[in-house]
């Protein structure tokens, strides 16, 4: 055991463990959820510390021995070491102190050994004077938050093309497939199978774009700032050098923040991000229903599409087989709803100078587009991709919509079409047929009017991308 020392008393520490103090005390004190803060945020954390020791050597503020150990420190963290010393819950002080010290305690520990120093030697080299140089708690959890959302959203951005180009080569595939539309969830007239999987590609691209956008307002970071924006305890050129140095090692396109007050006050760019996964939480919700009640049946429902079957789907009933991958979207989906919920109430939640509510903010970011980067790969390989449809079902259905009396409203009116709607769902007999019969179309007029691939083309798809 080693005795570490803060500003409110002193501590036992396991001599095998990195953190320190700070650590230990918010472990004891916040044992909420036993979920940890992700890798992501990890590496992102302490890339940003050590471009802060790169900047402060730079500058002159901190000499080259300690600097060049906090960064050998850092590099081994980066590459995978050391990865069970940050046990922190989620749930934790306000604005990441928490954290931030677990990060400095680690980086400082482990940089006082490369030294041939012991851990817990502060005195040397200090969690708080050295690693923490010219930082704060208030601007570098912000700006490690924004790295590690963009390392993801980046990732995303691929899941979610790819996933919109299956979705639009699937309806390539069966663009030519007649079928009932549906208003209300009632007959409408008929589209085809291919334009509504079109349809789904274009929505799901569209998100990805908004998702983009937002994704580029992250850019923007809080560093530098320190404790209330005005850079107190930072020298000189400070943040402009030290952006530039995390854009370096992040390979992103980071600039300072446009206001160094705001970007310590508001947290309204990772609202939008997170309300960007909202949306695009809403259109998988609703494109997971319509697969689950296309697939619907197979005696009792719509079987209009048969979706890939990958698991039993009953313990009891032999033979079921439900659509487990759709039904996994929906509550991924819902979990995402959620999570932005609580993002949106940590927004408004900030107080004067700063937002203390970044924390969580952050672990529900993380954890929705994590969500999404591990399952859209699967449901488009495991459903979308295998998706077969029922041709004999649609063009049974199709040919027996009443609806189909649409066509006749300019020849004989709205209201004589309506009465022969009404009489073919009596009498189970097609409208082709009755206007046959009733002498409103010759047969080959009829075969022309009612031929379904012509009303189902959509007109507009040429000029659509």
């Amino acid at each position: 055991m080693r005795l570490e020392k803060d500003s409110i008393g002193k501590k036992e520490i396991h001599d095998d463990v990195y953190y320190g103090i700070q650590t230990l005390r918010a472990i004891e004190n916040f044992p909420v959820s036993g979920r940890h803060e992700r890798p992501e945020l990890i590496k992102a954390y302490i890339l940003v510390k050590k471009a802060a020791a790169i900047t402060n050597m730079e500058l002159g503020t901190l000499d080259n021995v300690r600097g060049e150990s906090i960064v050998k420190a850092a590099d081994e963290i980066i590459s995978g070491k050391l990865a069970d010393q940050f046990p922190l819950d989620i749930f934790q002080a306000g604005a990441g102190t928490s954290f931030n010290m677990n990060i400095n305690e680690v980086l400082a520990n482990r940089a006082l050994e490369i030294l041939g120093k012991k851990r817990g030697e502060y005195n040397y080299l200090s969690p708080n004077d050295h690693v923490n140089q010219s930082q704060s708690s208030n601007d570098t959890f912000p700006t490690a938050s924004h790295i590690a959302i963009l390392f993801d959203a980046d990732i995303l951005n691929i899941a979610l093309l790819n996933l919109a180009s299956a979705f639009k080569q699937k309806g390539g595939e069966i663009s030519s497939i007649p079928k009932s539309g549906r208003t209300h969830l009632m007959d409408a007239v008929p589209v085809t199978v291919g334009d509504e999987f079109i349809a789904y590609g274009s929505a799901i691209k569209r998100a990805a774009e908004r998702i983009r956008e937002r994704r580029n307002d992250l850019l923007e970071v809080a560093i530098g700032g320190t404790a209330t924006g005005t850079g107190v305890n930072s020298p000189p050129f400070y943040r402009e050098k030290v952006v530039e140095k995390l854009a370096e090692l992040t390979s992103l396109e980071l600039i300072p923040a446009n206001d160094s007050f705001e970007a310590l006050q508001s947290r309204s760019q990772m609202a939008a991000f997170s309300g960007s996964l909202r949306e695009l939480a809403l259109e998988l919700i609703r494109i997971a229903n319509d697969l689950r009640l296309m697939g619907s049946g197979p005696t009792s429902g719509l079987n209009e599409i048969v979706l890939p079957p990958v698991q039993p789907g009953s313990s009891i009933m032999p033979g079921k087989i439900n659509p487990v991958m759709a039904e996994c979207l929906n509550m991924i989906s819902f979990q995402i709803i959620g999570n932005d919920t609580a993002v949106s109430l940590a927004v408004q939640a900030g107080q004067l100078d700063l937002n203390v509510m970044t924390p969580v903010m952050t672990s529900n970011i993380l954890e929705s587009v994590a969500m999404l980067n591990n399952y859209l790969p699967i449901f488009q390989s495991s459903c979308i991709d295998g998706i077969v449809v029922n041709r004999k079902q649609l063009q049974t259905v199709a040919g027996m919509n009443p609806i189909l009396a649409t066509l006749l409203s300019p020849k004989i009116g709205y209201l004589h079409s309506a009465e022969l709607a009404e009489e073919s769902m009596k009498t189970k007999q097609p409208i082709k047929d009755l206007a046959i019969a009733k002498g409103i179309l010759s047969e080959e007029d009829a075969n022309r009017l009612f031929n379904l691939e012509t009303i189902s083309k959509n007109r507009y798809r040429e000029n659509e991308v």
